[in-house]
């Protein structure tokens, strides 16, 4: 979120969000007989009733701890057994996946030959935790008929600029010509074809060596625009970018080309393995391209981000997607009733599933606005994208949030619309 956004950095970057937009992130079967009932609130919902299957996740963001482990350097117990309540929090919820971040910036959640293990288990980069946190939650996530997808960061490194703090042998260090200091952060350079390659195999060890559901991306590409600085990948475009009409197309094609080969890869491995993507939910707005939506954002993925994320969609690269629209109701710059529709229309006529990311974590903030103050809030979410049949599920940031639910805008969503547990979609 995502955080920066909800995946990736921090809750905090939410707000610095949505200040840009103003200012102009196979295995769960459900419990009992999934076609004797509806998944619909209560009261008989015909369309709902129809609904047999649908994709009720949450993200678990581990980077600087946001969800898990609470801290580092605590004990394997004490690290399983927080992965567990957790766990038991969304089959409570009635949910049926979980997205893990087992890559949050350049390292890993699991035993990888490719990168260090994450900091944010022991404290320490590199230091072995004394067991395999990924193979202990699939194992877990299975045996309570939860889905889990595995999120993965692309490029970011680090969220600090010196690559002196990274362990000695982190490729980084290795090949300091893959990376750009941007923003306070280090950052992979995605316009080098070896980085692309190097990041892709470094995700697929998790999918070629864990029965993971899916493989899931966040809105991190090229990093959001930093005012006052430019990422400088001047030699990469001086190298790589002859043909292309500028720099902003060449760096889109870089994503396109990352998405499709991640997707091809994926598949030649384990076709059955889905591959998502959770973008922010501003493409373009209409008044840069008729083909918009019609916001008045301060970032948009294709010209900001180097994403083109309704191509990914059309072009059917990848199998689901997961718009983070994380305003509410009525919010001018960037209207939830306004992106559903919008993402509604993309993904018609595609395979392409579509779920929508909801900001749980801004129920009840003193910090936003009122609608936010509103327990309904969320719930009022679910019945508005239940008008658009192209929409199959939600998830939601985040799971410390669907856990403690301070104001009860989750127990709400629970009451009106999940009844019972659901399938995902197929």
């Amino acid at each position: 979120m995502g955080r920066i956004s909800r995946r990736g950095f921090t809750v905090a970057a939410a707000g610095v969000m949505s200040a840009m937009l103003v200012t102009g992130e196979s295995s769960a079967l459900e419990a009992g007989n999934p076609d004797s009932a509806p998944n619909g609130a209560p009261g008989g919902d015909p369309e709902r009733s129809r609904r047999k299957r649908e994709f009720r996740g949450m993200w678990i963001a581990t980077v600087v701890n946001v969800d898990w482990p609470s801290r580092p350097g605590l004990t394997p117990d004490r690290q399983r057994d927080e992965l567990i309540t957790l766990l038991e929090t969304a089959v409570d919820r009635r949910l049926n996946a979980v997205i893990l971040q087992l890559r949050p910036t350049a390292d890993a959640f699991w035993p990888s030959p490719y990168e260090p293990w994450s900091e944010y288990l022991t404290g320490t980069q590199g230091r072995d935790p004394g067991w395999d946190p990924l193979a202990f939650a699939v194992r877990e996530a299975h045996r309570r008929r939860l889905e889990l997808h595995g999120w993965f960061n692309p490029y970011r490194i680090a969220n600090h600029t010196d690559p002196g703090k990274l362990i000695a042998t982190h490729p980084a260090r290795i090949h300091p010509e893959w990376v750009v200091p941007y923003g306070g952060k280090l950052y992979y350079n995605p316009g080098l074809p070896e980085v692309r390659r190097f990041v892709q195999d470094a995700m697929l060890d998790a999918v070629t060596r864990y029965d993971l559901d899916g493989v899931h991306f966040d809105d991190y590409f090229y990093p959001y625009p930093v005012t006052g600085q430019r990422f400088d990948d001047d030699a990469a475009y001086a190298r790589h970018g002859a043909g292309f009409p500028d720099r902003a197309a060449w760096r889109r094609d870089n994503i396109d080309r990352l998405v499709r080969e991640m997707g091809e890869r994926i598949k030649r491995r384990k076709r059955h393995v889905r591959f998502g993507i959770s973008p922010f939910a501003v493409w373009r707005n209409k008044t840069t391209d008729p083909l918009g939506s019609a916001t008045r954002a301060g970032v948009e993925t294709y010209d900001d981000l180097g994403a083109d994320t309704r191509k990914w969609v059309r072009e059917e690269w990848i199998d689901y997607i997961v718009p983070q629209v994380y305003w509410h109701i009525g919010f001018a710059a960037a209207d939830y009733a306004t992106l559903v529709p919008w993402w509604a229309e993309t993904v018609r006529g595609t395979d392409v599933h579509l779920y929508i990311g909801e900001a749980l974590y801004r129920a009840g903030d003193p910090a936003q606005p009122a609608p936010w103050q509103d327990p309904a809030e969320l719930s009022r979410h679910l019945a508005l994208a239940r008008n658009h049949p192209e929409v199959l599920g939600h998830v939601y940031f985040s799971a410390k949030q669907v856990a403690t639910d301070p104001i009860k805008a989750m127990a709400r969503v629970v009451e009106d619309h999940y009844p019972r547990r659901a399938r995902p979609p197929r």
